[in-house]
């Protein structure tokens, strides 16, 4: 059961958004290593602080990345993955040139993405599966 204090609350609504994301590279390709996840972990935490939403949870592999997004109701999923897709490749072709020689044809990320809310299963779960896709 959620506390009291778990919920936004804004003028004119109290909520609890959740959502899981799932970013992959063009065609799959293994562009992200652990120091780029890491650097991506950072930075999707930024991104979100900056659009009101809070990181809970974010890990990856070398050809998709997770997160797990709190979010407030004003902000649509497709906003939120746009800002964060598009800052993320273009912040990370800058910072690692060595890993933007990989991207296909200058794209980090496939246009599409998977999101499902994570409402359904007890967050310290989804949090678990997240934090564990780096290990296996």
């Amino acid at each position: 059961m959620l506390q009291r204090d778990e919920f936004r609350r804004s003028n004119h609504s109290v909520s609890k958004l959740v959502v899981h994301l799932v970013f992959v590279t063009k065609y799959r390709r293994k562009v992200l290593d652990d120091r780029a996840l890491d650097w991506l972990q950072q930075l999707f935490g930024m991104v979100c602080v900056e659009l009101d939403c809070t990181l809970v949870a974010a890990d990856g592999e070398s050809d998709h990345f997770h997160l797990l997004v709190e979010y407030p109701p004003s902000l649509s999923i497709s906003d939120l993955v746009n800002a964060l897709k598009g800052r993320s490749s273009r912040e990370l072709r800058r910072a690692r040139p060595d890993l933007a020689a990989r991207y296909w044809k200058g794209v980090l990320w496939t246009p599409s993405y998977f999101a499902v809310s994570a409402g359904g299963a007890p967050l310290a779960t989804v949090k678990r599966y997240v934090d564990s896709q780096r290990g296996g």
